[in-house]
């Protein structure tokens, strides 16, 4: 039986939010417990914080004797057997080629089913739940094993931080807002989220529930680099990025990270050029 005791407001507020999820991950443990090939079932995400809720995905962990991740075939035959299955696809957009991206009905649910041996079982960033263990296997690994979550190297973003605000700035100057949009974005997605997440000490998980897990300061100066569609509000949005950038390096670079200091000056004064030609004003002294 997968379902546990809880024993307190928070966990039961979670059980009734988790009931599609759950009964889900019920029908996987049925579908694959006399499966030969099977070594056990975990699952992973919003399931082990106490997050999950009805928006929520399913983070699914199979593990299986031989290896399936390299035949997209056989991911999806699996797949088919847990329910009813719409359509999936592989996750190398995410550099996750193991990980088969589904979609099912009845109800509505998308479900990520990462695909691995009991050996890629030991590398992993989080501890799971283990739904289904034959053999006890999946228990012996995570006793064995400590989880490694990827942080960001901060002297490998300072290195680029400048090129790519510059690069920003030629697509704003040429008229290119739309890309200029997609660069902002990009700029949470890599540096603000994770940075912000490592200052509120949580794990650097990109911009994923910045709205609840940042302080309010914090959240706002991240809002901040929301631009709308117009060349000065874009440039405002990147001033603000700037100077988020620049707090954030004070506070959690130390002095083995080098400054690219010529660098950073000369793209401020190219900055501050396309600034005054919309109107006059300098931004910095």
């Amino acid at each position: 039986m997968l379902a546990a005791t809880r024993s307190d407001s928070i966990q039961t507020k979670f059980s009734k939010n988790m009931t599609t999820q759950r009964q889900f991950a019920d029908n996987v443990v049925e579908a694959i417990r006399e499966d030969e090939n099977i070594v056990g079932l975990a699952v992973a995400g919003s399931w082990l914080t106490n997050e999950i809720d009805e928006f929520s995905d399913l983070d699914l962990i199979l593990v299986t004797n031989q290896k399936i991740s390299d035949d997209k075939s056989k991911m999806l035959d699996y797949a088919r057997r847990f329910g009813h299955f719409l359509s999936g696809f592989t996750g190398e957009h995410v550099g996750e080629p193991r990980v088969l991206i589904c979609l099912y009905a009845h109800p509505l649910l998308h479900v990520d089913i990462k695909f691995v041996t009991p050996e890629e079982f030991r590398q992993r960033i989080e501890t799971p739940v283990i739904l289904l263990d034959k053999a006890g296997q999946l228990k012996s690994i995570l006793e064995q094993t400590e989880p490694k979550f990827p942080y960001p190297d901060y002297q490998w973003i300072e290195d680029r931080f400048w090129i790519w605000v510059h690069y920003a700035l030629l697509k704003i100057g040429r008229g290119e807002y739309v890309e200029a949009f997609d660069f902002f974005s990009f700029l949470r997605m890599v540096v603000f989220g994770p940075l912000l997440h490592i200052k509120n000490e949580n794990l650097p998980r990109g911009v994923r529930k910045v709205e609840t897990q940042l302080s309010t300061k914090d959240f706002e100066q991240l809002k901040s680099t929301l631009p709308t569609y117009s060349k000065a509000a874009l440039l405002l949005s990147l001033q603000h990025s700037i100077e988020l950038y620049r707090q954030l390096r004070e506070q959690l670079f130390s002095s083995a990270v080098s400054r690219q200091t010529e660098t950073e000056q000369n793209v401020l004064n190219y900055f501050q050029q396309i600034r005054n030609s919309i109107d006059g004003q300098a931004i910095y002294s």
